[in-house]
Formats: structure tokens, sequence, C-alpha cells
């Protein structure tokens, strides 16, 4: 699993912050970069996930956000097949689910607003993979979960950016992980 330049590629999703507070799910489809059936002498093969960016625009035409900006959420990315996609306002996430504590939680990312302080917002990246300890999926889907406590501006969204790439995986290895990916 060394991270090497030649074999990194990128995936992204994203979701709108526009409904005001709530939770929400966007989901983002492996199924084409993961198979975790050996068949055999073919290994089965995960999605090594060794960085994530996150990124909070507040306009239709992406500008960052700025100053007096308000809202406040908590997202994460998960390795969780079987969620459905909802608008935020339009989902439920169970309590426990974003936070360092949650085995299949891949990277988690925390904005506050500065809104009536007229502070500069904060972002917190609480939780990532690292190109040394990468995340491997194994599973057919992520999910970027959010919760919203404080509603966002009216054209704003949340995205990530995923730097990846596929790895081979001996049997133990899969079993492993396929036991520990699921919910």
């Amino acid at each position: 699993m060394a991270y090497t330049m030649k074999d990194v590629f990128y995936l992204d999703t994203g979701i709108a912050l526009t409904t005001g507070a709530g939770d929400g799910i966007a989901t983002l489809d492996l199924s084409s970069y993961v198979d975790p059936i050996a068949r055999g002498r073919a290994k089965g093969q995960g999605l090594a996930i060794y960085k994530v960016q996150w990124d909070v625009s507040q306009t239709a035409n992406n500008a960052p956000t700025g100053i007096a900006t308000a809202g406040t959420f908590r997202a994460g990315l998960i390795s969780f097949t079987g969620a459905p996609a909802a608008a935020v306002g339009s989902a439920s996430i169970t309590a426990q689910t974003l936070n360092s504590g949650n085995d299949l939680m891949i990277a988690g990312y925390d904005f506050y607003g500065g809104d009536a302080d007229a502070t500069a917002p904060t972002h917190n990246n609480w939780l990532k993979p690292s190109a040394d300890v990468p995340y491997v999926v194994v599973r057919d889907q992520v999910a970027l979960m959010v919760d919203v406590d404080v509603a966002m501006g009216a054209a704003s969204t949340l995205n990530c950016r995923l730097e990846c790439a596929i790895v081979t995986l001996d049997q133990s290895t899969l079993n492993q992980l396929l036991r520990t990916q699921t919910v």
C-alpha cells in the first residue's frame, strides 16, 4: 500500500447545505473500484483513501466562506453501504455516527461560522487518513454525512475530494476489512 504518485487518482462528492438545519447524506458509488472477492489466483481489491480535502463555499459561484458567515455543522465521510442519499433536513443520522469512535469513519470535519461575532469561520479537520496509513474501503459505497446545527447561507455547499488508489489485498486482510466494515 505504498503511496506512489503514478497510482493516485481523485474522486469527489458534495452536498448542498441550503435547506436549513438537519441531517443530510450524499453517496459516492465505488463499485467500479472495489472487488472484495478473491477468485482463484486473483486477489481482491480495495480502494485506499490517503487524503481527504474539504471545501465549504457560500455562494452559487463557489466563493469561499467569509467573515460573519452564519452556520455550524459536522460532517464525515463514512464507509457505509446502503445509505440513501437525502438532502439536508431529510435524513436522520443516528447518534454516535459522526465521531472518531466509529470504525467506519474515514474522515471528519467541523465548520463553525463567525456569524454575529464578525470573526473568520473556524475549520476543524478532526479525523483524516494519511499517506502512511490509508483507510482501505472494501464496500461499494461511501457516504458524506452532515449534521447542520445552525443553518448555512442560501447557496452554501460542502465538497470533499478523496486522494485514492486501488490496492490488492491478501485474503486475511480482505476478510478483516470486510468484518470491520459491516454495520
